[in-house]
C-alpha cells in the first residue's frame, strides 16, 4: 500500500510495535525515514537499524528498546507536528522544548535531519516533524 505520508506512517508503524511488545518493525526506505532513524537510534530511542531487501522494494528494519522486567517501552509518545496540509516552521529563536528537554523533537533543516537540541546549537531552524518522549 502507497502512503502519501511516509514520516506518518514510519511513526505509527513504530508506535503500533511498541504498544504489541514486538522486538522489530519493518519500515518503508526512503531518505528521510533512514534519516529519522538515525536521529532516534543516536538518541537512543531504538536499538538498531538495518537496511533489507533489493530495487524499489527496500525496507528499514528497526529495533525497539524496552526497559525493565515487564518490557516497557522507551518511546512513551511519537506525536507527528507538520503534515502534508499544514506545514509547521519554526526559526531558530523559536524551536520547541519537548516536556522542557525530556523529549526530543525532530526538525528538517537545511543541514539536515537532526534534533531540536542540535539544531539550536547550530543556530538554525526548519519544519518541525515529530515530537518523541
Amino acid at each position: 500500500m502507497a502512503a502519501n505520508d511516509t514520516i506518518a506512517d514510519m511513526l505509527t508503524r513504530i508506535r503500533n510495535a511498541n504498544m504489541a511488545r514486538h522486538q522489530t518493525t519493518d519500515v518503508p526506505a526512503t531518505k528521510i525515514t533512514r534519516s529519522i532513524a538515525k536521529v532516534l537510534q543516536a538518541e537512543g530511542f531504538i536499538a538498531e537499524v538495518e537496511e533489507e531487501g533489493e530495487g524499489v522494494k527496500r525496507n528499514l528494519k528497526i529495533a525497539l528498546k524496552y526497559k525493565g522486567k515487564n518490557r516497557q517501552p522507551l518511546i512513551t509518545a511519537l506525536t507527528r507536528v507538520s503534515k502534508p496540509g499544514l506545514r509547521v516552521y519554526s526559526n531558530r529563536k523559536e524551536l520547541p522544548r519537548v516536556l522542557g528537554g525530556i523529549g526530543i523533537a525532530i526538525i528538517s533543516t537545511s543541514s539536515g535531519i537532526m534534533t531540536d537540541r542540535e539544531a539550536r546549537r547550530q543556530g538554525v531552524g526548519g519544519e518541525i516533524l515529530c515530537y518523541v518522549w
